[in-house]
């Protein structure tokens, strides 16, 4: 590229000391600097003005970045109008084209944090003006990937096409692939030519392409068909080279490129089997040499720790260059071929190395030792993830090769246990420091898939005896030293718990005791992890005659490890604890003043972590539930959260909105003396809270505990004060604030259970407030930002409508009557909404409820029915794939349908589901069991009204109510019409 000089002038320079003392380390200094930053970014010119500086390469490289950086983000508020982020003043068309053409002079620059800087910034604009109105952006990028003699503008144009490439849409696709492909092949095919950052950044824009052609495919078949069939055999030809030589230790640019290449196979097997089947062959003998070659590397960096591993580093452009990221993306694209079903074959025909090898990628590393022993919380947290690391990977390969092979499957990952089970136990008698990892990552490897091994009929792991495998591996460590082997024998706890089942009962209660043993003792962190993990799993299927003796001792020592615990081991803790207090409920009595006393207090140090607090909670809520400790549990905690309610406003964060949560806890399902207590203590104190907090998590937790305090005491929440009139006011002036439409919809979210409490238990008080009522509905559902508030607030308006049956008309006609901004009435608004709003409904209850609501209403006949039309159905406004940017120019567009046609079409996507829930049958993960008991049970009457059962799952007799309901409404449809 020809260099081209850019003079600093006078405004130039201004740019360059504001620039440099946003660096500067004084506060002040900065602040007024950015300040004029952002002042200056409202003139016109500033937009060049930074892209000079960007450009200049005299200029110091981080004033330099920095300019690229703020210019990046002045794209993305004044470049295009229809933005969402856009601030006034657009840039003009004239500074537009300077910025552009200053840019493309720069991508060839020999910095490549700059080069990415600035490619950042060209594909920002790339999103709104090209190929439109930047019709030269490509072959200007074309003209530099061929120009050999310039690897800077190589490097540049790749890193801006990789960049263009994420949001390609299938206008472009079709003509960049024929006329790019060529000149990336060109690249990836001559290694000696250019260097392998090049050749995986070429790659990666393949990946790009691949996988939006792979998306094209579902509309546009033979199209994509015909760019892709060309293409397959030279790319296999160079993937086969790349992945063919052995993986090279320590040199992250061969790791980087071999990851590339996976994921581009990964597209093409997963978008385009049938296309490639011919040539796939050529691919499987250099995957099995990078899979082979892999794992002596892995161990070597990662396992042993004796080479570096490149964790946590990135290249230039913010690539990731670890061997794990490779090690996970090669078993990501080995899991696609397993769960291909023209593909896989080729792979099954070596199922039982494939499952050897893979069991020694999941050994613990080095680094995790480190870690995990330093850090017991980061260990849980490691544990519990199932998103991202070899671990994980390795184990969703095995239970891919179960599920695509069946008892083959099983039966070589057994086979590949035993041999690695063998292997260490031969590294153990010849004194090996590291034998136990490989013994660890075999009880991981089963733990992993215990679901599908226990499933297993004729699985070996479910022939209960001495011959078991599992039962084997575990008790020849049963006399382990845990401090010297603190994983293994975490490892095996959990193990344990997994396979309780197929487990002797003498083996089962040893390791029990172990467990129980193991809490109180003075051992590293992981094997009280395991030992919890163990006991919050095998206490509720454990024989309690076994398990009484030495429960007291676990309180204690559970008591005493929560005081120890932190973060993460606090959740463990407390979730052993209360599989502990279940499994002792005989003992309720005489634990609860052990127990209490630590939960509430640790919920009360942790009141700013929303989980611990939850799980402290339900700890409270478990003891509650035992017999004979909810009064003294009452007695303890009133005590302590009524200070905190009576003088909110001096509390730290978090700790009124959890109080309030506690006291929620409390009522639930009390006895009434026990809800008489609390009211006496803390219903004032509530009610002050929802009328004068304005902390969206007070509100909404003080919303739910008066709905609580009313479900629980009915008509004697009335009685309790003494005047009846003054606290049925109180309560509809909460009713009245959180129904308040310039209230923050968060205040208001769980203001809909409130209300309904009122209208179910409060009938007589609130009938003459019903219309007052619909009307505040309506203009907080108007005003409504949160699609969760609308959807509760629709709930109560279907609950009206199946109290109002026979004579739902008359509710129609009170709706008619009431106004509703932008609309004729409130009728034509809230059936507006409610059709819209249907499909969103969560729960099977609330859609039982809202369906049959809407049967009602339409078998009503009313003449406002056929008056109304609503939103119908989206329509494809433009053919092709809808991409992002596509998306912002083209909203979406609905058609508009009569109200009885759209109610009718919701009802047949009801009756559909039913169908489908009955046919599921026992289906233990149905929706339908979602069901709020106490709303069943209050509602019984109410839904007789509608022909619906009041059990969770649909019954062939609810299958038969609602189809005779649609019949009925089919009729009335018809005479509507």
């Amino acid at each position: 590229m020809a260099n081209f000089n850019i003079v600093v002038d006078e405004d130039q320079q201004w740019l360059l000391n504001c620039l440099s003392a946003t660096l500067d380390p004084n506060h002040e200094v900065r602040s007024f600097a950015e300040a004029s930053l952002n002042q200056a970014s409202l003139q016109p010119g500033f937009g060049s003005a930074l892209s000079k500086v960007a450009a200049n390469k005299e200029l110091p490289l981080g004033l330099r970045q920095l300019a690229a950086v703020l210019l990046k983000q002045f794209i993305k508020k004044h470049w295009h109008e229809a933005e969402e982020a856009f601030e006034h003043p657009a840039v003009s068309s004239d500074e537009k084209a300077v910025v552009r053409r200053l840019l493309l002079l720069s991508l060839d620059d020999s910095h490549r944090k700059i080069c990415t800087a600035i490619s950042m910034a060209v594909a920002s604009i790339a999103v709104y003006d090209w190929p439109e109105v930047w019709p030269d952006l490509l072959p200007y990028l074309m003209k530099l990937i061929n120009d050999q003699t310039n690897m800077n503008g190589v490097h540049g144009a790749l890193r801006c096409l990789a960049l263009l490439s994420v949001d390609l849409d299938d206008t472009v696709v079709p003509t960049l692939v024929p006329a790019l492909f060529p000149c990336l092949l060109k690249i990836v095919s001559s290694p000696e030519m250019y260097d392998k950052y090049l050749r995986t950044k070429a790659l990666s824009i393949v990946y790009s392409c691949i996988s939006m052609l792979g998306v094209m495919s579902g509309v546009y078949k033979t199209e994509t068909s015909a760019l892709i069939v060309p293409m397959v055999k030279p790319w296999m030809d160079q993937f086969s080279k790349i992945l063919n030589h052995p993986l090279q230790s320590e040199d992250p640019d061969d790791w980087s490129i071999r990851t590339e290449v996976l994921k581009c196979l990964n597209q093409f097997v997963q978008n385009f089997p049938s296309l490639i089947e011919s040539e796939f062959m050529i691919i499987v003998g250099p995957l099995w040499q990078t899979f082979m070659t892999s794992l002596g590397v892995y161990v070597r960096s990662s396992i042993e720790g004796t080479e570096d591993p490149f964790d946590g580093r990135y290249d230039s452009d913010g690539a990731e260059k670890s061997l794990d990221s490779f090690v996970v993306q090669l078993f990501e694209f080995l899991l696609t071929i397993v769960g291909s079903a023209k593909l896989g074959k080729v792979i099954m025909n070596n199922v039982e190395e494939l499952t050897y090898y893979t069991i020694a990628f999941l050994q613990i590393t080095e680094q995790q030792v480190h870690t995990w022993s330093m850090d017991a919380n980061q260990f849980v947290a490691d544990e519990d993830d199932v998103t991202y690391s070899c671990r994980v990977s390795g184990a969703l390969l095995l239970e891919e090769v179960v599920n695509s092979c069946g008892t083959e499957g099983i039966s070589a990952i057994i086979e590949a246990a035993k041999k690695r089970f063998s292997e260490s136990q031969r590294e153990k008698d010849a004194g090996s420091p590291i034998w136990w990892r490989i013994r660890e990552a075999t009880l991981f490897a089963l733990a992993s898939l215990s679901e599908q091994l226990l499933e297993a009929e004729d699985s070996e792991l479910t022939r209960v005896g001495s011959g078991n495998l599992l039962e084997q591996i575990i008790t020849e460590d049963i006399g382990l030293d845990v401090h010297q082997y603190p994983f293994l024998y975490s490892r095996i706890f959990s193990s344990v718990a997994k396979f309780s089942s197929v487990i002797s009962h003498g083996v089962l209660e040893h390791f029990l005791y172990a467990a129980i043993k193991a809490i109180s003792m003075d051992v590293p962190p992981p094997v009280k992890v395991g030992a919890c993990r163990a006991l919050s799993e095998l206490l509720p299927e454990t024989n309690k005659v076994i398990i009484h003796p030495h429960l007291m001792s676990l309180f204690q020592s559970l008591s005493d490890l929560l005081n120890q615990a932190s973060d993460e081991t606090l959740h463990l803790v407390l979730e052993t604890l209360q599989e502990a207090i279940k499994a002792g409920y005989e003992l309720s009595a005489s634990i609860e003043p052990i127990i209490s006393p630590v939960v509430l207090n640790m919920w009360a140090s942790h009141i700013s972590d929303p989980f611990i607090c939850i799980d402290a909670i339900e700890v409270m809520e478990t003891l509650k539930n035992a017999p004979g400790c909810i009064r003294p549990l009452v007695s303890r905690v009133l005590p302590y959260v009524w200070p905190v309610l009576n003088k909110p406003q001096q509390q730290p964060d978090g700790l009124v909105a959890g109080s309030v949560d506690l006291v929620t806890m409390l009522l639930k399902n009390a006895p009434i003396d026990v809800v008489k207590t609390v009211y006496d203590a803390c219903f004032d104190t509530v009610i002050r809270i929802v009328l004068q907090s304005d902390d969206h998590s007070e509100m909404q937790n003080a919303t739910e505990c008066l709905a609580t305090f009313v479900s629980g005491g009915r008509q004697d929440v009335l009685a309790w004060s003494g005047d009846l009139e003054n606290t049925m006011r109180r309560l509809l002036d909460a009713a009245s604030r959180l129904l308040d439409p310039d209230l923050d919809s968060s205040g208001s979210l769980f203001v809909g259970s409130y209300i309904l409490q009122l209208i179910l238990h409060l009938p007589s008080q609130m009938a003459p407030h019903i219309r007052d009522l619909v009307a505040a509905l309506i203009r907080r559902m108007q005003s409504a930002q949160i699609a969760g508030l609308r959807s509760s607030l629709l709930l109560i308006f279907a609950r009206l409508v199946h109290l109002s049956a026979p004579k739902v008309e008359q509710f129609i006609d009170l709706l008619v009557t009431i106004p509703a901004e932008g609309y004729d009435n409130s009728f034509i608004y809230l059936m507006s909404e409610w059709t819209q709003q249907q499909g969103e409904i969560q729960g099977a209850y609330q859609i039982k409820v809202t369906t049959t609501a809407l049967a009602l209403l339409l078998s009503s006949r009313h003449a406002e029915l056929a008056k109304i039309n609503v939103q119908g159905y989206l329509f494809q406004s433009a053919a092709g794939i809808t991409t992002r940017s596509k998306a912002k120019l083209i909203p979406d567009q609905w058609t508009v349908v009569p109200l009885p046609a759209k109610i009718m079409a919701l009802l047949a996507d009801a009756l559909v589901e039913i169908q489908e829930q009955v046919v599921a049958g026992d289906n233990e993960d149905s929706d339908w069991e979602e069901v709020e008991a106490d709303d069943v049970e209050l509602d019984k009457d109410l839904m007789c009204s509608a022909g619906v059962t009041s059990s969770g799952r649909p019954s062939h007799q609810h299958l038969e109510a609602i189809a005779k309901a649609f019949n009925k409404v089919l009729c009335c449809y018809l005479y509507i019409y």
